[in-house]
């Protein structure tokens, strides 16, 4: 049956819904880059939800008009405790713009898809704007722009290094990475100075006893959270504990700089102790501290088990949003990625470390999409980050709290790594067993790395292959995708992908399954060019391998530097950070086409090209095997 849901179920948008409520107040206002969608996936109604739980007044504005008199930035009035600022799901430039810094299609987190709902850097434009009207109410910095922008970074579409978000929004604390821990004892101790500060006004004391535009100060012991002061205000000083990153003059005069930065910065995001990172700006500094433990199950749980009406707000009543429809009827079941990819900003958001729900959880949000009034019993996505990493993680804590690597499957799998695929397999098996579902898809990303591994438990290796039939013959909606990434080892390595060897391997495997079940389904490969490391000469051989497996490729990309991974700094600053050795990236359009137009080998508008290019490298041997004599 399905649930019919009122205005006053979703966060309030507008000074009406406030009233519907019986509020003439708010303690929270959201404003979000993204369109406003009452559901799991979306990180401003995870914020706005988790602090409603904490008996909060919240409202959300979603898209505000930040080009007209500014109204939308008023019409919440001011809040109590603070403004949250997030530029949505994605950084707004790789939602905005191509590889080719051309305007995409569509913005999918808008409705009908338009592209003039939203500026770009909406974290630094928005935050502009409170400050300019509100200048003593505190501004708190979220979403995953904000998160990749904490410290110095390179922008590919300003092709500059710039420095911390923080410096041009004017925010008071910036929150990164799954902000829900930090944004509660934010809440918790702004209500304290709030309460405090009534106190201190009841009782008739002098105005400037308690400095409110000064308060700032009592949030820098939050973890997870960055801030901009003076050297004087860094808490207890600079200390032989703190990494002092080189400073934002220094990344802008030395690429080396930039890159020995970015691996301090890697490595601490992945560590379970990690330290405090400390950045010098043009006679400031910005203070990162670390993050806050790994959520537990019970915690995860209740972030996903909040009210929400998974729906978007009745504002969009006949518009269509893609990043809706794309997820409405999937399950998140895991957060984390311990996979590392080089050029995937995953880790570096949620963290390497598993978080995984637990199966009351998935099975309760499985049955409330059933109540959906569109669903026919088919779900999208039973999965994650990658969708095969769920309940895994390090079998001795000790040594995991030991560990800085960025990856727990890359160069190989951690020995400590427990790859065991029952816990999932259970969760898909009790949720194909619910009456409401016909079917369950997975459409997220499969390490076939973790299905391949082989360890001296026979029982794991079992579920490893029972997971994998049971993936192909049960979950796969005609075309499963994987991501190899590329054919050549060197730029695998670079990558941090398993070798293609593992591809060709699981590619056999799928293909033997398929056959004996009589099924007839295609395995979809994702593809990169231009990336670090990568050669057109690797490109030509990339085609001439997909082609001999009868592959002609669709899900291709273009490698697009985005805000701190380890490949954008290596793309950058043409020197790899781990190792400080100079690394080769095609940079100029010309280089990155060259190499892009490897992928479309078979169709015959590229041929001349192709075979032009492949003289002028001197793999004319290359030719006879893409085209033939």
């Amino acid at each position: 049956m399905s649930v019919a849901y009122q205005l006053t179920d979703f966060l309030p948008t507008t000074r009406k819904e406030m009233e519907l409520r019986g509020w003439d107040e708010v303690d929270v206002v959201l404003f979000s880059g993204d369109a406003y969608i009452d559901h799991p996936s979306f990180g401003a109604a995870v914020i706005g939800r988790i602090l409603e739980a904490e008996g909060l007044r919240v409202a959300i504005v979603p898209q505000p008009n930040w080009r007209d008199d500014l109204r939308d930035f008023r019409k919440m009035g001011r809040p109590r405790l603070f403004f949250g600022v997030t530029a949505g799901c994605m950084d707004s430039m790789v939602n905005k713009y191509t590889a080719g810094k051309r305007l995409r299609s569509e913005d999918a987190y808008t409705p009908d898809g338009r592209h003039d709902l939203r500026p770009e850097y909406p974290s630094i434009i928005y935050s502009q704007i409170l400050k300019q009207l509100y200048p003593d109410v505190p501004i708190v910095l979220g979403g995953i722009e904000a998160s990749m922008r904490r410290l110095t970074h390179y922008d590919y579409w300003q092709d500059s290094l710039r420095c911390s978000i923080l410096c041009d929004s004017g925010a008071d604390i910036l929150v990164y990475g799954m902000g829900e821990k930090p944004i509660v004892s934010i809440a918790k101790l702004l209500r304290q100075i709030e309460y405090e500060k009534l106190k201190i006004e009841s009782h008739n004391q002098p105005k400037d006893y308690f400095q409110f535009s000064n308060s700032s100060f009592q949030l820098k012991d939050i973890p997870q959270t960055a801030y901009l002061c003076r050297k004087e205000e860094i808490p207890g000083g600079i200390t032989e504990a703190d990494i002092v990153l080189h400073s934002h003059s220094e990344c802008l005069h030395d690429k080396r700089a930039q890159a020995a930065n970015f691996r301090h910065i890697e490595e601490e995001s992945n560590k379970l102790h990690a330290s405090r990172l400390i950045q010098e700006v043009e006679g400031r500094y910005v203070v990162v501290n670390a993050p806050y433990p790994p959520m537990t199950t019970e915690e995860l749980d209740h972030s996903f088990d909040l009210p929400y009406t998974r729906l978007p707000h009745p504002r969009y009543k006949g518009k269509r949003i893609p990043a809706y429809d794309m997820i409405k009827h999937s399950v998140n079941i895991h957060r984390g990625c311990f996979g590392g990819c080089a050029f995937c900003t995953i880790s570096a958001h949620q963290g390497k470390f598993i978080v995984s729900r637990s199966k009351e959880s998935i099975l309760k949000e499985v049955k409330a999409i059933a109540a959906l009034p569109d669903f026919k019993g088919y779900l999208s996505d039973l999965g994650g980050p990658s969708a095969n990493m769920y309940r895994m993680g390090g079998k001795n804590a000790d040594k995991c709290a030991r560990c800085k690597r960025p990856s727990c499957i890359h160069p190989k799998v951690c020995p400590n790594l427990n790859t065991d695929h029952r816990p999932l397999l259970d969760i898909y098996r009790a949720v194909d067993a619910l009456p409401e579902v016909k079917k369950s898809f997975i459409g997220s990303g499969v390490r076939y790395d973790l299905l391949q591994h082989r360890t001296d438990d026979e029982t794991v290796n079992h579920a490893a292959a029972e997971y994998t039939r049971e993936l192909i013959t049960r979950h796969v909606s005609g075309r499963l995708k994987v991501a190899p990434e590329h054919t050549s080892d060197a730029v695998l390595q670079v990558m941090r992908k398993p070798s293609f060897s593992q591809f060709e391997q699981f590619k056999r495997t799928f293909d033997r399954i398929n056959r004996e079940e009589g099924l007839r389904q295609q395995i979809i490969p994702y593809f990169i060019s231009s990336h670090p490391g990568c050669t057109a000469e690797d490109m030509a051989e990339l085609a001439v391998l997909t082609k001999r497996m009868d592959f002609h490729l669709e899900q291709v990309q273009d490698f697009t530097p985005t805000p701190m991974t380890m490949s954008t700094e290596a793309w950058y600053t043409g020197l790899h950070p781990y190792t400080l050795q100079p690394i080769y990236s095609a940079r100029s359009p010309r280089d990155k086409q060259v190499q892009r137009q490897f992928f479309f080998w078979y169709k015959p508008d590229m041929r001349r090209a192709i075979m032009d290019e492949l003289r002028r490298i001197g793999r004319r041997d290359l030719i006879d095997k893409l085209f033939g004599r």
